[in-house]
């Protein structure tokens, strides 16, 4: 069933800029016949992988020549892989909740410190709707949103969620949590059976242990990788830049685990190199659950669609962690592999800004289920035969998390060549031409010549949240 795709508006004046802005973040146009896509009509079986805090970057697919990443840097380039993938929200619990959801956290209103994500939200999911459009639904790994009681059970056939620590011990034996994951994985392939499965797998890695000195831990199989590898120091980690910062962005939970990982430059190579040897860990997890695919008959009807839940600082501005709308700390890797596209439609690398939030009907697409009009995405699926030339040219950000003056309340635009930031509790705004400006340095908002096109983009995150604030469901 096809839903109209909102459109195309030239940039012309404020008006129409506004008009244009707020077609991009408008409901999925839902999902494509299967004849229009050159699919077989046979439902596919879906695999959603989640990593945790890997930034956009940390792939050797993305221009990474560090890292090691082979079966991701496989999976990229046999599929479509997207170069500006962002989340809308730089925090797992509200981007977890935005992926389940296909909405902005300004309308499903869950993040850390927040009640329970509401049912109404829950059963306009992708694993409820799933489920019963007679999919076999599971989860493995880090769940990160809180639901009401019973609620799990009619989002999911089968529910493992598992925690730290990142090792333990299996029949006497060390294990990384990533490979626990990963059998699990394979044993939820094994037993598929005849209906279509949708497994969300979601690791932790590669997440720091933030109550752990040592941060990263990883299996002895991966130990030997990066030894000998000198990690680049970013521009921005000069001292001189975090002491040229505006004050409320000197006094951040951002700068305060920069101390835990970034503080004297031998730290910051051990801390890097932990950080990368666990997303190879993860890497090393895809290709066995890969090959498992292989074993069972069901590589040629799985489509796989990999991601990070956000990015992460690391040592860039003075900082570490994720949650302000700076570059590393929004921009994630994005891939969709579907073995039944035609092999000259497969390889493809699209520039166009897509979102968490595209992910949610993108499922739903490939199973042939109706997209809700409440989602805030539009499907991947319409990237199959070539980019759309009606899709966005920009994207909504925000940051909305409560009552935590080391965590700051953000919202933003960043388009084709502007980032414009602003904080709730401050005069202070950014804007930064980002297509020249990669470090995001030089703060154009200082400049008077730019006023109108902040003005600009301030009335266009106005009408933005209206929208997105309109889509509410008040039912606590």
């Amino acid at each position: 069933m096809k839903r109209c795709k909102p459109a195309t508006c030239p940039f012309s004046g404020t008006m129409g800029f506004v008009l244009f802005l707020l077609a991009s973040v408008c409901a999925s146009c839902g999902s494509q016949e299967r004849g229009e896509l050159g699919l077989e009509s046979k439902k596919p079986n879906l695999l959603f992988i989640l990593t945790d805090d890997q930034r956009w970057d940390a792939l050797g697919f993305a221009g990474n020549d560090i890292i090691h990443t082979p079966e991701m840097d496989a999976l990229a380039g046999q599929g479509l892989y997207f170069d500006n993938a962002f989340v809308t929200t730089a925090i797992c619990a509200a981007s977890r909740a935005s992926l389940f959801t296909g909405l902005y956290e300004r309308t499903h209103d869950f993040t850390f410190g927040k009640p329970p994500l509401q049912e109404a939200y829950l059963r306009q999911s992708y694993p409820w709707l799933l489920k019963n459009a007679g999919y076999r639904t599971g989860f493995i790994g880090k769940f990160g949103v809180k639901v009401n009681p019973g609620m799990e059970d009619s989002l999911f056939n089968q529910m493992d969620k598992t925690s730290w620590p990142y090792l333990r011990e299996v029949e006497g034996k060390e294990v990384h949590l990533a490979d626990i994951n990963g059998d699990r994985a394979v044993e939820f392939i094994r037993t598929a059976g005849e209906q279509p499965f949708c497994l969300s797998l979601s690791f932790w890695s590669p997440h720091a242990d933030d109550g752990a000195a040592e941060q990263y831990f990883w299996p002895e199989y991966v130990d030997h990788l990066y030894r000998e590898a000198s990690i680049p120091v970013p521009p921005t980690a000069d001292p001189s830049f975090f002491d040229g910062l505006p004050e409320v962005l000197q006094h951040t939970l951002n700068r305060e685990r920069w101390y835990w990982r970034y503080d004297t430059p031998d730290k910051s190579q051990e801390m890097v190199k932990g950080y990368y040897r666990m997303i190879s860990t993860v890497d090393a997890v895809l290709g066995r659950i890969r090959r498992t695919l292989e074993e069972e008959g069901l590589a040629d009807n799985t489509v796989i669609v990999f991601m990070g839940d956000n990015g992460y600082f690391m040592g860039e501005r003075g900082y570490a962690g994720k949650w302000l709308l700076h570059e590393p700390s929004i921009r994630v890797p994005l891939m969709v592999y579907d073995p039944r596209q035609p092999e000259n439609n497969r390889g493809k690398r699209y520039t166009q800004p897509v979102l968490n939030v595209d992910v949610t009907p993108t499922l739903l697409s490939l199973a042939g289920v109706q997209i809700p009009d409440s989602y805030a995405g539009r499907s991947l699926t319409e990237f199959y035969t070539g980019a759309p030339e009606d899709w966005r040219r920009g994207v909504f950000l925000e940051h909305r998390l409560e009552n935590n003056p080391k965590l700051l309340k953000t919202e933003g635009y960043r388009d084709e060549a502007y980032k414009f930031i602003r904080y709730d509790d401050s005069d202070l705004i950014e804007l930064y031409h980002h297509k020249t400006d990669v470090h995001e340095v030089n703060n154009l908002a200082l400049d008077e010549a730019y006023a109108e096109l902040i003005t600009q983009y301030s009335t266009t995150c106005d009408s933005i949240i209206q929208q997105l604030m309109h889509k509410r469901v008040i039912n606590r």
